[in-house]
């Protein structure tokens, strides 16, 4: 028992410290390329440098930093014009292999996809961000698996990797957006089960859109607010 209470306490001040940093970060008090001096860090939140890597590591997985040889961590460059261009070419790809997809897709897989549905609910309401991306790709991989469009489907799969970061970001800009992410998600399942391609191939397409554009929103905000 005595033994378990230090790595609590651990992961409870690395997560309450990505939090802050998360919270920073986004709100543009650490702006692109600042750099993320470690003693200073922790002397502010009041916490040793071992839990505060930890929450580095943490917010580099989500793409928020970058951890740089012989310089340390910094705050990642947000790209506009990058996350227009991945974003469209998703809105471009994805409901086409979607529409190929769904008349194959088995009971397993809506098994699987019920399973991805309510452990993204569980890990959205939960506010943890770590799960964020990864389950959303999850879910669109599963969804676009059935298309026998391997070319296609291994390009969406490095736009999907790609977008990670941004995913986990715009879920993060307020509980309406993962609001939205969770029904729309839900919505595009049960269109899939009914086999009605034509309605979950526009669905797809509105919530990519919707998600590049909140980000390119944000991102506008935040450079005119500096």
């Amino acid at each position: 028992m005595n033994e378990k209470r230090p790595a609590l306490g651990f992961a409870t001040r690395a997560e309450a410290a990505a939090n802050e940093l998360r919270r920073r970060i986004l709100t543009g008090e650490y702006v692109d390329g600042y750099q993320l001096r470690q003693d200073a860090l922790a002397t502010d939140l009041g916490i040793s440098r071992i839990p505060l890597r930890e929450a580095l590591v943490q917010l580099e997985s989500e793409g928020l930093v970058k951890i740089l040889p012989h310089k340390g961590a910094v705050v990642s460059e947000l790209s506009a014009e990058d996350i227009t261009e991945l974003f469209e070419l998703r809105a471009l790809l994805e409901p086409v292999l979607l529409r190929k997809s769904i008349p194959k897709l088995t009971v397993q897989d809506f098994a699987k996809l019920e399973a991805i549905l309510q452990e993204y609910s569980d890990v959205l309401h939960a506010s943890q961000p770590g799960r964020w991306g990864e389950l959303n790709t999850e879910l669109h991989h599963l969804l676009l698996s059935r298309a026998d469009q391997p070319r296609t489907s291994a390009f969406v799969a490095s736009l999907l990797q790609q977008t990670d970061r941004y995913t986990r970001m715009q879920l993060s800009l307020s509980e309406a957006a993962r609001d939205v992410a969770e029904s729309e998600h839900a919505e595009l399942v049960a269109l899939c089960r009914k086999g009605d391609a034509r309605a979950a191939a526009s669905l797809l397409k509105r919530h990519i859109e919707h998600a590049g554009e909140e980000l390119n929103a944000f991102l506008r905000e935040r450079r005119q607010g500096r």
